[in-house]
């Protein structure tokens, strides 16, 4: 595994594999790497011939100077994680690879950008684009694998690829948990040992609201709220239910939708979502 920080050694690699008729896949990570990034990470192996995992805190998509300053930087142990996978390349590109002076352009995806997350955190889903944007094209790859746990990221960068005509398509895979549920992140690192207990708890409830939505009682995202902030979640960002293709409000699932919480606890943001199938 080559470790590789500016674009220009990345493209003498990516040219020589493109001579050579060799597909590429990449995986876009922050690095604090675990079993979910690292499922990806084995997708692509199986799938395409080269694989690079790129490894970047971009900082336009913080809203809050404090979570960037306190999200996990942890290179070297990323790198022995990844060491047993034989992926080519892991790209750690300097900051002024991604964002050179002058740097002035904005990818920005409207409509599905502007609610949950994007509602929660103004800005996030400029940052997510532009900085993926850039990762695609940078590691002209064919194939990029992100998890489900941040599926509207995944809608995000499926249409940003749509609608620029990128030559790469967007691999979505399963969200992995633990054993008790909880949605495997990077950020599960700050909780503390009683919000680590605590912490399922938003996956359960989750699973308990899919069923009431199912057996149509009409108070099933107030009721799993109030279970939250009873549970010591804090502040609660959203608790919805939408529909998959545009992440429009669904008042029941007519059609393919997901059930999509973002929740405080112990100072961390937590997110998850859970598919709800339509009713017949």
């Amino acid at each position: 595994m080559k470790i590789i920080r500016t674009k220009t050694d990345l493209r003498s690699l990516t040219t020589l594999w493109r001579d050579r008729g060799e597909s590429i896949g990449v995986v876009p990570t922050m690095g604090a790497l675990h079993a979910g990034h690292l499922s990806l990470v084995k997708a692509a192996a199986a799938e395409t011939d080269r694989v690079i995992v790129t490894l970047f805190v971009n900082p336009r998509q913080f809203d809050n100077p404090d979570d960037l300053a306190k999200y996990p930087r942890t290179e070297e142990s990323d790198a022995e994680k990844l060491a047993p996978f034989d992926i080519d390349v892991l790209y750690v590109p300097d900051p002024d690879q991604i964002y050179p002076d002058g740097f002035a352009t904005t990818v920005s995806v409207a409509g599905i950008s502007e609610v949950l997350c994007g509602a929660a955190r103004p800005g996030h889903f400029d940052g997510v684009a532009t900085v993926v944007t850039k990762l695609l094209l940078q590691t002209d790859a064919d194939r990029a694998y992100f998890g489900e746990k941040d599926f509207q990221q995944v809608q995000v960068v499926s249409r940003l690829v749509r609608d620029l005509d990128l030559a790469c398509e967007i691999v979505p895979r399963p969200t992995v948990r633990e054993t008790d549920g909880l949605a495997l992140s990077s950020r599960n690192l700050r909780l503390g040992e009683q919000a680590r207990q605590t912490a399922p708890i938003l996956h359960r409830i989750m699973a308990q609201t899919v069923l009431a939505i199912w057996r149509g009682e009409r108070h099933a995202l107030d009721t799993a709220t109030t279970a939250l902030r009873e549970a010591g979640f804090g502040p609660i960002d959203y608790f919805e239910l939408r529909h998959d293709d545009d992440l429009s409000l669904a008042h029941r699932p007519d059609r393919p939708a997901r059930l999509y919480a973002a929740a405080w606890l112990d100072g961390v943001r937590l997110i998850d979502n859970l598919a709800v199938p339509p009713l017949a």
